[in-house]
């Protein structure tokens, strides 16, 4: 018998089309966004295909009786209640690394635009100003102590990326032993760039607030490419109003997507939680989930 396959996210077309010559599947493509949606796909499938935007609740979870396994196309997976699946016997399934180039890239593009004050001077130029005076006052990143906040494979992949700019990365990660820093505040209150690259944990929720930004150094950057429930955003936001922050880059936001009240300020950077979004990132997940989706059906078949 068939095993019903629904797709509540973007996934690669790729995946799409091997699933469907997959015998072993009958699949419904319908990708949903919030969770009263994905509590009306869910139904009888067995296999649910998510990304982090997708809120797999106790809700959602209840109304699927024949849901085996949970595909997750991130490697976060504190969009599920991961509680509630382990309560039902339903395993969950995700992709730790499979993005963490396009993440760590993007950190560095973060880097540049801001200590080049690039969107600065691109609304210059867009308003016919021309201001050169001071250009030779940026520095290069080999100037910048940088800060990595988790030594996963994102935080390892931009410390990589970085030493290639000269740089010398150091990082806190209380879990690797490789990581250089014993304190997080010992690591705040020595870099010139921070940077966020933790899962969302009851241990992480809230780990950088009003406090921890005081620490840094007055002109410092801050990057969350993280989750958006690891930053207090009111106080970061604060803290660049004030100058204490020299620049501030969101990717990711509490709740998503923000509601607003951002300045209009070239220091500041916002994207759309797109880190991992890449084409070969999306390329790459959508056949690495297919495959470990087979993997599983052959452990689990009789």
């Amino acid at each position: 018998m068939r095993k019903k396959l629904v797709v509540a996210a973007d996934v690669d077309r790729s995946f799409l089309e091997r699933a469907a010559a997959d015998g072993r599947f009958e699949v419904l493509d319908r990708p949903v966004t919030t969770e009263e949606d994905l509590a009306g796909v869910v139904g009888d499938a067995q296999i649910l295909v998510t990304r982090s935007y997708n809120r797999v609740t106790r809700r959602v979870i209840e109304n699927a009786p024949n849901l085996e396994v949970i595909a997750q196309g991130t490697s976060g997976i504190d969009n599920i209640d991961a509680l509630v699946a382990s309560e039902r016997g339903i395993s969950i399934l995700n992709m730790p690394g499979e993005n963490a180039n396009a993440v760590a890239e993007l950190v560095i593009g973060f880097i540049i635009s801001m200590t080049r004050t690039v969107p600065f001077y691109t609304r210059s130029v867009q308003r016919e100003e021309w201001p050169r005076e001071d250009c030779a006052d940026r520095h290069e990143m080999r100037h910048y102590r940088l800060g990595i906040i988790g030594l996963g494979q994102v935080g390892s992949r931009v410390a990589r990326l970085a030493r290639a700019f000269g740089m010398e990365p150091r990082a806190y990660d209380p879990y690797v032993a490789e990581a250089r820093v014993t304190t997080l505040d010992e690591l705040l209150a020595t870099s010139d760039i921070v940077t966020l690259h933790v899962p969302l944990t009851e241990e992480t929720r809230g780990m950088i607030g009003a406090r921890e930004i005081g620490l840094m150094p007055r002109g410092s950057f801050l990057i969350n490419v993280a989750r958006g429930e690891v930053l207090d955003q009111r106080s970061a936001l604060e803290a660049l109003a004030t100058s204490h922050l020299a620049g501030l880059a969101l990717d990711v936001f509490d709740p998503e997507p923000p509601s607003g009240g951002f300045p209009d300020d070239p220091r500041l950077i916002l994207t759309p939680h797109v880190g991992g979004c890449s084409h070969e990132c999306k390329t790459a997940i959508g056949a690495r989930l297919y495959e470990k989706i087979v993997e599983f059906l052959g452990v689990r078949r009789p």
